[in-house]
């Protein structure tokens, strides 16, 4: 002991008395023990990247509020897949922006099979057949109002909404994708689906349903890139499910599993940490979350101010998601992180 070391008290224990030997800093000491022990890791397939398609050719267009994202034209759509494919991102899932002119008070135009979502569809899958393709059924890009189903008299109409969103997933289905991924948290919409996509002979096609979609302050950014911002008159709190609950959210994945969903996501993703945790304990299958727009402007943002490392931030924030229990995860960094991993 020097003059500088305080005397230990009579009595006290050491630290090896308390921990019992066990120092859990051993681990931590250096970087390979450190990835010697680590717990969970994120890889290029955890990762599906979200897009945004827009009528024209040669077309793209920044969406203000997500720096980095693009509206693309189905040509540069291709291109972007490509570039996908060779950085190992297993899947793609497409939300289309349709012109104004398109859109009505059923989103009728979802059930052409011309529509921009099919012909981006069928585009990517003769360019880049190995890559997976996920498509949405929610009527909100192609209604005129914003809402993910059919408007009648100020409500959103439930069943007159699925028959029309089961048809559209026949459609998609027909066009080439590979999961179709229901959105509008209509109830009884997976049952509707699978069991059109099986009457259709497209057996094979799967189902992730956005089991527990929540009525988030987290969308903004989303609704700009599709064009439905400035649409929506009242809000989503009518079908999709009230932030304050996880109990309700673990009966929809219940039910969305017994009427024939594949696998389960989570929307929005780091907000809701705890459900992903729940659901993937409570039913052990496939689990996903969607790093929603404003997530990832959070992110962005705050990164471009200097006031956070936005790179590691990123990363932190994915690997969180594995941590929780994901399998994979739809996030706009995808290809970022891809790029990262890879080099």
């Amino acid at each position: 002991m020097n003059k500088y070391t305080p005397a230990k008290p009579a009595g006290a224990r050491s630290v090896d008395e308390i921990t019992g030997s066990r120092r859990l800093r051993r681990m931590r000491k250096a970087d390979w023990s450190r990835r010697l022990v680590q717990e969970n890791r994120l890889s290029v397939d955890d990762l599906i990247w979200p897009i945004f398609i827009i009528d024209g050719e040669n077309r793209k267009e920044p969406v203000p509020a997500m720096p980095g994202v693009f509206r693309m034209s189905v040509d540069l759509a291709v291109r972007e897949a490509e570039r996908a494919a060779r950085l190992g991102i297993p899947a793609l899932a497409t939300f289309p922006n349709v012109d104004m002119d398109l859109r009505d008070q059923t989103g009728s135009h979802v059930l052409d099979p011309d529509n921009i979502i099919n012909r981006a569809t069928r585009a990517i899958k003769a360019a880049v057949p190995e890559i997976g393709i996920i498509t949405d059924v929610a009527l909100d890009p192609f209604t005129s109002h914003g809402h993910d189903g059919i408007l009648r008299d100020g409500i959103i109409v439930n069943d007159e909404t699925v028959e029309q969103v089961a048809a559209a997933a026949v459609l998609q289905a027909a066009a080439g994708s590979d999961i179709i991924a229901p959105s509008d948290m209509m109830d009884g919409r997976i049952g509707a689906i699978r069991d059109a996509l099986d009457d259709n002979g497209f057996q094979d096609v799967a189902i992730m349903s956005y089991a527990t979609k929540f009525a988030s302050a987290f969308y903004g950014p989303y609704r700009e890139a599709i064009g439905t911002q400035g649409l929506l008159k009242g809000d989503k709190k009518t079908y999709y499910i009230d932030h304050a609950n996880s109990d309700e959210a673990v009966r929809e994945a219940e039910q969305d599993l017994a009427e024939g969903a594949d696998m389960l996501m989570v929307k929005p993703g780091l907000p809701y940490l705890d459900i992903i945790h729940r659901l993937k304990e409570e039913f052990r299958v496939p689990t996903f979350a969607y790093q929603v727009s404003g997530e990832y402007s959070m992110i962005k943002a705050a990164g471009a101010n200097g006031w956070i490392d936005g790179e590691k931030a990123m990363l932190e924030s994915l690997l969180a998601f594995k941590r929780a229990g994901c399998d994979g995860i739809l996030t706009y960094f995808a290809p970022e992180v891809a790029e990262m991993l890879r080099g």
